[in-house]
This record gives structure tokens, C-alpha cells and sequence, in this order.
């Protein structure tokens, strides 16, 4: 199966429209044609409807290997050329919202005064997409985190041959408002509080099917759903009553109107993880060394 044509497919797919996907990708609408009609000549089966665009059953069935083994193509690329690569003062750093934190920006400093010509570019991201951008070398390291049980690694999706080390484990707490009737508890039982109001925010926060996995108890509806990655924003709607949150205990330190009552059962951490592929010699490399030692 020819990557390119498998490409082109997927364009169209997502464009619905031939003429979107040749400008796209740069191709006339002849040549985008041409290559989807060589790949069901491959496939000896239909895979696009014509008027309107869209994918045929089988189509839909390619569309769902097509994802990720484009990915594992785009990371093979993207690893080897690590491997080939010339020493390189650049260090792109992707990190999730609460991954980031005084461990990071101390061997931040060590890395700078080692490189201190260093181009340092950070991306906060969302914690299911940064695995890809390592793969594929769109960021040269990350640091993720997320709830696990006690010594368990994330989940983090197979893209490729990526190293990935514990470099932290935080105790958890529930965000409350001030005023709750649990505020200043000593400890709270997840499935306890599973009919409360809670708040939905994938970029920070554990979603709500994991909270209903790790405590086998329904509930944990979201009364409210919340999509960025600052946490001062998400805290404000704790305080105002809009819901509940499970962040790591520290993120709660001090924060106004918002009580952190911990996390007793089930026995999760927040931990944190770095996720990296060959690293040649450069800031990188040295940054992950400091973070994994």
C-alpha cells in the first residue's frame, strides 16, 4: 500500500472534496484522482463515494488503520533522522499543564548555563496528543502526567519506540468549593462523591470514564466542561460551585476559595512522566538526563 495514496485518502476523507485536498497538498485534482483510484485498484475495493464525497464501508474500515499507520511512518522518519542528526543547540520541550513545575525550570537552568546560546521553545498540550509529537519530532522530549495507580505507568497510546521514565508521584486531593460540607475532611473516598457535580477538563484534569474505571462505580457526570490548560481558570469555577476536580494535592496549595481534601480511596497518585525517542547529543539529551536522574 502506497503511503502517498494512503495520505491522499485520508485528505479527501477528512475534506470531503477532491478539490480541497489537491490544495492542500499541492497536487492538481487530476493527480488526487489518479492516486485514490490506483489505491482501490489496490485494494480491489471502493473507497470513496463520488457526489457527495465520502468514504464507502470499506472506506471507513481503511480509516481506521490509516491514523495510525501514517503515525508509525511520520515517527520511523522522524527517528531515524534523530539518530542521523548533527548536534543542535534547539530544545523543544512539550509538557502538560500541571507536568510543569520547579524540578523542570531548575534543570531548565543547568541545561542553559551547559548551552547558554540553548533555543528553548515550550509547548503546553494536551496529554493524549503529546506522545505523537515526540514520535514524529515535532517536540524533541515531554513531560505528561496523569492518575495511576500507585507505581503503575500512564496509559500513554503505542506510537512508536519512545523511552518513557517516572520522574514524579504527587498525592491527590478533590477540589471543593470552600463551603462544602467536606472542606477540612482529613481524607474522602472517590466513590463517595461519584453522584456530585463534577467538572470536565480532558487538558488538566482525569476525565470522567477514568474516574468511573479506577473506582468501578458509575457516575461522575460533568455539570460543566472546561477546555484549556490554565489551571487558575479551572479553580475559579471550583470556588464558585460549578463542580469538582482531582488535581495533584500541591496544585491546591493556598488557592482562594478552593479546600483540597485528599484522596484516600482508591490509592492513585498523579504522576508524572518523561517521554522521549533517541536523543542525540544537545539540550535535549542533557535535560533528560537531569529529569530521569
Amino acid at each position: 500500500m502506497d503511503p502517498h495514496q494512503l495520505r491522499t485518502f485520508v485528505t479527501v476523507a477528512r475534506l470531503g472534496s477532491f478539490s480541497e485536498a489537491a490544495r492542500e497538498l499541492g497536487y492538481t485534482q487530476s493527480a488526487v484522482s489518479q492516486q485514490i483510484a490506483a489505491l482501490e485498484a489496490d485494494l480491489g475495493s471502493s473507497l470513496l463515494l463520488r457526489r457527495p464525497v465520502g468514504p464507502t464501508e470499506a472506506g471507513v474500515r481503511l480509516l481506521e488503520h490509516a491514523g495510525p499507520l501514517l503515525l508509525r511512518l511520520d515517527a520511523a522518519r522522524a527517528d531515524v533522522a534523530r539518530l542521523a542528526g548533527t548536534p543542535s543547540t534547539r530544545l523543544l520541550l512539550g509538557t502538560t499543564a500541571l507536568a510543569a513545575g520547579a524540578t523542570l525550570g531548575n534543570a531548565l537552568a543547568e541545561v542553559r548555563r551547559v548551552y547558554p546560546r540553548m533555543d528553548l521553545a515550550v509547548r503546553v498540550v494536551a496529554p493524549e496528543t503529546l506522545p505523537a509529537l515526540v514520535a514524529t519530532g515535532e517536540v524533541d522530549l515531554a513531560l505528561i502526567d496523569g492518575l495511576a495507580a500507585l507505581s503503575d505507568p500512564l496509559p500513554l497510546p503505542d506510537v512508536g519506540p519512545l523511552t518513557t521514565v517516572a520522574v514524579d508521584e504527587q498525592p491527590l486531593a478533590v477540589a471543593l468549593p470552600a463551603g462544602h460540607p467536606l472542606a477540612g475532611h482529613r481524607g474522602v473516598s472517590l466513590a463517595d462523591l461519584s453522584a456530585a457535580r463534577w467538572l470536565d477538563a480532558p487538558d488538566i484534569a482525569p476525565a470522567a470514564a477514568r474516574l468511573r474505571a479506577a473506582t468501578a462505580v458509575d457516575g461522575f457526570r460533568p455539570a460543566a466542561r472546561y477546555q484549556g490548560t490554565d489551571v487558575r481558570g479551572l479553580l475559579a469555577l471550583v470556588a464558585a460551585g460549578h463542580g469538582l476536580a482531582v488535581l495533584p494535592a500541591a496544585a491546591l496549595d493556598g488557592v482562594v476559595g478552593v479546600a483540597a481534601v485528599p484522596v484516600r480511596e482508591p490509592r492513585l497518585v498523579h504522576r508524572t512522566e518523561l517521554v522521549h525517542g533517541s536523543l542525540p547529543e544537545g539540550p535535549a539529551a542533557l535535560l533528560a538526563q537531569l529529569l530521569e536522574g
